[in-house]
């Protein structure tokens, strides 16, 4: 009897990650001997912080919980919606209100209507905080071994534009606001941040939503 050997491509996933692969999304390549074990912060305007959202993002298998003030990066919304589209992986998205009328909000609220084609639920839902003022968290808990945080919204400045790690000047047309992101995944934080996106998000949902499907018609 013979036997075949089957070859398949593997996607990267979250399952083996370490705060160590973003080493080469900093200015420096590397961290520093006394580097946390389970936290690490990046520097919109040296550190290539889009980089590091798709190097995370484009690793999910199972699930993403994330809430979002300003969602305005086309390739991140590309790869989040692939993961609408993914039977096997559940989505959980919370949007401001006051910020969810932009191109990219519209198309990934109007992705999906709740369930995917197998039927297994998706949720997006904008809205605003307890106390009826914006929702400004800007993070997220990744197939629930990673966490993002911090304070750059998902926008060209927000993440920073033509950053290069490696030039003692930035190219003309860079931009970048004063922002920072943190990555963890010390599993007592990701479980509080999130049990506190469920709590963010089901505050929302329990709000009249707009017409998603209506909202990206021309």
């Amino acid at each position: 009897m013979s036997t075949a050997t089957v070859t398949t491509s593997v996607r990267p996933t979250l399952q083996h990650f370490t705060l160590d692969d973003l080493a080469v999304y900093t200015a420096e390549q590397a961290f520093g001997p006394t580097a946390s074990p389970d936290f690490r912060v990046f520097y919109v305007g040296r550190d290539d912080v889009h980089g590091i959202l798709m190097h995370l993002f484009s690793r999910v298998s199972l699930s993403v919980k994330m809430n979002m003030f300003g969602y305005d990066d086309e390739d991140l919304n590309n790869v989040l919606i692939g993961l609408v589209q993914n039977p096997s992986v559940m989505v959980q998205v919370t949007l401001d209100k006051s910020q969810a009328s932009g191109p990219t909000e519209r198309a990934i609220l109007s992705s999906d209507s709740g369930q995917d084609a197998a039927g297994f639920a998706n949720d997006f839902v904008v809205g605003e905080s307890a106390t009826s003022q914006i929702s400004h968290t800007k993070g997220g808990v990744l197939d629930g071994i990673v966490a993002f945080e911090g304070s750059t919204n998902w926008s060209s400045s927000g993440e920073g534009t033509g950053i290069n790690l490696t030039a003692a000047k930035q190219a003309p047309g860079f931009k970048a606001q004063n922002n920072t992101l943190s990555v963890y995944i010390n599993t007592y934080e990701i479980a509080k941040f999130a049990a506190r996106l469920d709590y963010e998000h089901a505050v929302a949902a329990s709000r009249p939503q707009p017409n998603f499907t209506a909202a990206a018609a021309p």
